[in-house]
C-alpha cells in the first residue's frame, strides 16, 4: 500500500505489520526469490553436499539450460548457494549451500513434503472448481 507521496505505508494489523514499511520492497522480494518453484528445487537438491551443474540439471526435471543457470545466479547473489570453480581440466564447477541457505532448506522441505502429501487434493479441487466455472 503506498500514500499519496508514493511512499510504502505499513500494514497496522496482521503478520505485515510487523514488517517495518521501509523494509516490505526487500521482503517481497526475497519472497518472490525463495517461493519460486526453481529455487526451492535447487535448495531442495543440494541437500547432500555440492553438485556440479550437470548433476543439478539431472535431478530437476523440467528445469532448461537457461532456468538453471538464471536461477543459480539469483541464489548466489542472495547468498543462499556458492559456486566454487577448479583449475582442472576439464574444468569442474560445484554448487553448494551455504549456511544461510541449509537454514533455508528444512522449510523448503517441509513445504514439499506438504505439497507432495496434499497433490491429489489440491488437484481433486481444482478439477472441481475447473468444472463448475465451465458452467
Amino acid at each position: 500500500m503506498q500514500d499519496s507521496t508514493g511512499l510504502e505505508m505499513a500494514a497496522t494489523i496482521g503478520p505485515c505489520a510487523k514488517i517495518p514499511a521501509e523494509q516490505m520492497a526487500s521482503v517481497r522480494q526475497v519472497l518472490d526469490r525463495v517461493g519460486d518453484k526453481w529455487s526451492m528445487l535447487i535448495i531442495a537438491v543440494l541437500e547432500d553436499g555440492p553438485l556440479r551443474y550437470t548433476d543439478l540439471q539431472r535431478q530437476i526435471p523440467g528445469i532448461s539450460q537457461r532456468m538453471l543457470t538464471h536461477t543459480l545466479r539469483q541464489l548466489r547473489e542472495d547468498g543462499l548457494v556458492t559456486r566454487t570453480a577448479y583449475a582442472e581440466v576439464p574444468p569442474r564447477v560445484e554448487y553448494t549451500l551455504t549456511p544461510l541457505g541449509r537454514g533455508l532448506h528444512e522449510i523448503v522441505m517441509q513445504l514439499i513434503g506438504w505439497v507432495s502429501d496434499h497433490h491429489d487434493e489440491i488437484r481433486a479441487n481444482r478439477s472441481r472448481a475447473g468444472s463448475t466455472s465451465a458452467r
